[in-house]
């Protein structure tokens, strides 16, 4: 077991509100200066930008883990983060079939850019990302685990979907395993405050949606890292963060 500096929340131009120099290589080469060894992509709504990910990752030296941020029905936001590229795929195309279908209006809201592994523009998605789907937060852990991966609500302590602003606290019977600050100094505030979240690991990732928001390497997570290989770290974060802490 070793330490790992992690982002496991991180926006590229496929998002509307990301920059669009937020481009895979981009993404993956300010990460690798920063100090950051195990990466996440997390778009609004798709992974369609992760197959671009993964290579540049590969290039930079990085653990990439393929993710999405996922936006339920009541509007909260949920981190889903995956084994591998394929599962993601995979996820992409059950939640493209239960996204709200609203035109992107590009001038107000920003691009949607799918690139290529070399940052070239091979498509844009028509359909405004951020928007919420029809998956209750109930369903979420379920749906989400039946391709492999494990979820959790991001930034909580964030009033724009973050599950207590919405819901009024944090809930005690959807069966999350982790939970994410974007202040990761409000911890204690937060575990007083809801005591359900002790028996939760808890991460704090930058949620960066242009290149001076990738903070600088700050948090570890320990990951089993023998035998070495990016695929083994990347199945030993899901079983660290798939666990409820003891």
């Amino acid at each position: 077991m070793n330490p790992y500096y992690y982002d496991l929340h991180t926006h590229s131009a496929l998002s509307p509100c990301g920059d669009n120099m937020m481009t895979p290589n981009n993404l993956a080469g300010m990460a690798a200066l920063a100090g950051i060894q195990v990466l996440a992509l997390t778009d609004h709504n798709t992974c369609k930008n992760c197959p671009a990910f993964f290579a540049a990752c590969k290039r930079y030296g990085l653990v990439p883990v393929p993710g999405m941020e996922l936006t339920t029905a009541e509007e909260i936001h949920v981190v889903c983060l995956f084994p591998t590229l394929e599962a993601a795929l995979d996820f992409d195309r059950a939640v493209e079939a239960r996204r709200m279908k609203i035109e992107n209006n590009e001038k107000i809201f920003g691009e949607q850019l799918i690139l290529d592994e070399e940052d070239n523009e091979i498509g844009r998605d028509p359909w405004f990302l951020p928007a919420a789907t029809d998956i209750p937060l109930e369903e979420a852990p379920k749906l989400v685990g039946h391709y492999g991966g494990i979820c959790y609500p991001a930034h909580i302590d964030r009033p724009s979907g973050g599950v207590i602003e919405i819901l009024g606290g944090f809930p005690p019977d959807v069966p999350f395993t982790a939970y994410e600050l974007h202040d990761m100094d409000r911890r204690r505030e937060y575990e007083e405050r809801f005591p359900i979240l002790k028996t939760l690991n808890c991460v704090s990732s930058s949620d960066a949606h242009n290149l001076e928001q990738i903070r600088d390497a700050a948090h570890t997570v320990m990951l089993d890292d023998e035998p070495y290989s990016s695929a083994m770290l990347r199945i030993s974060l899901l079983k660290t963060l798939g666990r409820k802490k003891s």
